[in-house]
């Protein structure tokens, strides 16, 4: 009987094995494989003509004696805290409104979904639009109506001011999933407990602060985690949007595509950015959402 037990253990593992063999396979061909190769041009010269040259550390050592590279940091760091902080206070404020009871409040839910579900490159370019010194109307409405300035300026192709389009931009568009996340969890939310406070006699901010912000903590903690982590690796918005702005991925499209075409730079920077964000996502895991 123990021969018998053990021999169909051993097929019920080589079964599972078989099951999970070709996720394993895809799964190796799509993120292990160029994962690893990224890291190894990452200690590579890389030459589209005469061949890779190993460089050991000269590409890590040369970067962090960079000026842009350290800007570029600086301005993705930016960049991601406000646009996940701002997402996610705009995703809670309009949850809660969008709890409470209101004629067309269904049609009013699906028309705030409209920023993340258009497509990137729709949306970018009526910003451009918008933002046009010449035909836009914000300039139009800053200078000529509103008379807040004497001359028409651009604040996408301004430098300094760039930034904060990319990442007013960020929040417009990303604002609705945080908000349709938490508006999921605030609806399962047992309304006794919203009765046993208004008995109680607790006010609105107290039963926020008692049962709404505690039930929605998890949510919450979670979502900024995905946001930091999707913002953190943004491209094609802040690309399509404005040239102005040098987050880390484009920064490192840029070293590797344009110019000089640094690729064992480029690598060696993507290399570095896997660390940060694993390192942040450790320490969030276990100091906010205690994993």
């Amino acid at each position: 009987m123990r021969v018998a037990s053990f021999s169909f253990e051993r097929q019920e593992a080589r079964f599972g094995v078989a099951l999970v063999l070709p996720s394993l396979i895809v799964l190796a061909a799509l993120v292990l494989y160029p994962i690893g190769y990224n890291i190894f041009l990452s200690f590579n010269d890389v030459s589209f003509t005469s061949g890779n040259v190993f460089v050991g550390l000269k590409n890590y050592s040369d970067l962090l004696g960079d000026v842009e590279f350290w800007n570029s940091f600086g301005t993705s760091a930016t960049y991601v805290l406000f646009s996940t902080f701002g997402s996610t206070l705009l995703g809670l404020v309009v949850a809660l409104m969008m709890n409470v009871k209101f004629p067309f409040r269904g049609l009013v839910r699906g028309l705030l979904l409209f920023p993340y579900v258009a497509p990137v490159i729709s949306v970018v370019f009526s910003w451009q639009f918008f933002f046009d010194p010449v035909q836009g109307p914000f300039a139009y409405l800053a200078v000529d109506v509103l008379h807040l300035a004497s001359k028409r300026f651009n604040l996408i192709g301004d430098p300094s001011s760039a930034l904060w389009v990319a990442i007013v931009f960020n929040i417009w568009r990303s604002f609705p999933f945080m908000y349709l996340m938490i508006l999921s969890r605030l609806q399962a939310i047992d309304e006794t407990l919203y009765e046993a406070a208004e008995m109680d006699g607790a006010d609105s901010w107290v039963r926020f602060r008692h049962i709404i912000f505690p039930e929605l903590r998890f949510v919450i903690g979670a979502l900024v985690l995905l946001r930091f982590i999707w913002n953190f690796n943004k491209f094609e918005e802040v690309f399509l949007l404005t040239d102005n702005v040098k987050v880390l991925p484009v920064f490192t499209y840029f070293k590797a595509f344009l110019g000089t075409q640094e690729i064992g730079q480029a690598a060696a920077i993507a290399v570095i950015q896997m660390i940060v964000l694993t390192g942040v996502i450790l320490i969030y895991a276990k100091k906010v959402l205690k994993w």
